[in-house]
């Protein structure tokens, strides 16, 4: 017999809706789980046992209350379901540490809008889930917690910044989670935990109220088993709010990014660039070969897929250098407590204040050209772009693997090589996606990425949703599932 976790989060929010599982107990079962194997893939750096069951029961009642009134429908599309939150973004009376043991002890007073939006769709929080410090790296390992772990092979990481996330909902101890995205950080652990994770284009999730990212870089977005549950959670993280510096375009009325999920994409043009555009890096023969069957599994399915190959320069690599190190700079942290964080975040703190503002602002304009220049030469012409999500399959934890506290430069340029292709689209402000399509000989997932036009996530899912029903992934689940 299935157990409640085997669900996907919508069958789990339609059981709710039809009286036939409790919150209260969907929510324990959860706990439950993060209890026992919490440690062991290092998903969560807090847990909120007393908040999940308060949340619960009131979303049993408003439940029961739906039944009882014939108003179910107007229940959010997730009402009762879990949702862990970042440990990046703010929920009110719960620590947030950002991954930081200068932040151990910090407790916001004001919601982030993403976790406002969640309350109010009437998700369960079960806690806040593993990062890097301030988010910075593509592993999640920090002082504050175990690292975050594949649970493909728990001798390999989870990625990073959103590895806590993803190792959660890959090992069965969320449904469904919140990520934030400012370089790869949901699309990278959706490649390495066998997920599906949706960036959303710049302004499309509101960052605010207090942490707005100046550089656009940074947005929050799903990540998920399946296509359905993570537009079903876009729809809810959606939606500008007062303050906002950027805005997307908003879906024609009466349209939601779920509804996509349940339709065909039609005829679609596809672009591959399958060349790191990151000097120096290599594409590992299983990542090609991830991006080789995707591109076979388009053209089966009636698609247009063409290859380019764009020039290779440091243009891009020098530019999100310098503004990632101006960002990291930005996290107020006293200079008798500076010695609290961990050497990559300090080198590049250091990098980032010797930055000068025309240097700052000269790369924000390179990413502005970049955006440029592929709506004027790719998405003028196809619908999307198609590469691989990673150079490399997932990495091993510590040093053996992305980490070098030693020498923090070195690592940088490391990680730099092992994710050439997601700060592309940060840069750019486009939608993207990794979708679970590939798994090596050894058993581990490897992603492959799509980049859409400005403000078109809902091409992006209508084609996940069709590889994903062309070659389904969800049937695949580690051992720790």
């Amino acid at each position: 017999m299935a157990e409640l976790h085997d669900l996907t989060a919508l069958e789990q929010a339609a059981a709710i809706r039809a009286g036939e599982v409790s919150p209260v107990e969907l929510a324990d079962h959860y706990l439950a789980r993060v209890d026992r194997l919490n440690d062991t893939v290092g998903a969560y750096l807090t847990v909120t046992p007393e908040i999940a069951r308060k949340q619960a029961a009131d979303a049993e009642s408003e439940a029961l209350a739906a039944r009882r009134e014939d108003r179910v429908r107007e229940l959010s599309p997730l009402h009762g379901v879990p949702v862990p939150v970042k440990d990046l973004n703010f929920v009110a009376g719960v620590r947030c540490t950002l991954g930081s043991r200068a932040y151990a002890d910090h407790v916001p007073d004001v919601d982030d809008h993403v976790a406002a939006r969640l309350r109010a769709a009437g998700t369960v929080l079960l806690g806040k889930t593993n990062t890097p410090e301030f988010g910075l790296p593509c592993y999640t390992e920090n002082e504050l917690a175990p690292p975050a772990r594949t649970p493909w092979d728990l001798a390999r990481s989870a990625g990073g910044s959103s590895g806590g996330a993803a190792a959660a909902v890959s090992a069965g101890l969320a449904p469904i989670a919140q990520g934030s995205d400012g370089g790869g950080s949901i699309r990278i652990p959706a490649s390495v935990c066998g997920l599906f994770g949706i960036k959303p284009s710049r302004g499309r999730v509101s960052s605010g109220p207090v942490q707005h990212d100046v550089s656009g870089l940074s947005t929050s977005g799903p990540l998920a088993r399946t296509v359905a549950d993570a537009a079903a959670l876009l729809d809810v993280l959606a939606g500008g709010m007062p303050g906002d510096p950027y805005g997307a375009p908003s879906l024609p009325p009466g349209e939601t990014f779920a509804s996509y999920a349940a339709r065909e994409p039609g005829t679609l043009r596809v672009v591959g660039l399958p060349r790191p555009p990151v000097p120096g890096a290599e594409l590992h023969p299983d990542c090609r070969a991830a991006y080789d069957g995707t591109a076979e599994l388009l053209r089966e399915l009636g698609h247009q897929v063409d290859e380019v190959e764009l020039p290779v320069d440091d243009g891009l690599r020098d530019a999100f250098t310098r503004v990632w190190g101006v960002m990291a700079a930005v996290y107020p942290v006293a200079p008798e407590r500076e010695e609290l964080l961990m050497p990559l975040t300090r080198h590049l703190r250091a990098e980032g204040a010797a930055v000068p503002g025309p240097d700052f602002a000269a790369a924000l304009y390179a990413f502005r050209a970049l955006g440029q220049l592929i709506a004027d030469a790719l998405l003028s012409s196809y619908d999307l772009v198609l590469t691989p999500t990673l150079a490399q399959p997932p990495a091993p934890v510590g040093p053996a693997g992305l980490r070098h506290d030693a020498d923090p430069a070195a690592e940088f340029a490391g990680l730099a090589a092992f994710t050439p292709f997601t700060p592309v689209f940060n840069a750019t402000g486009q939608p993207a996606v990794s979708v679970p399509l590939h798994w090596t000989g050894e058993g581990l997932p490897i992603g492959v990425m799509f980049g859409g036009r400005y403000g078109d996530e809902a091409t992006l899912i209508s084609l996940s949703a069709q590889l994903e029903a062309a070659r389904p992934w969800a049937g695949r689940r580690p051992e720790l599932w």
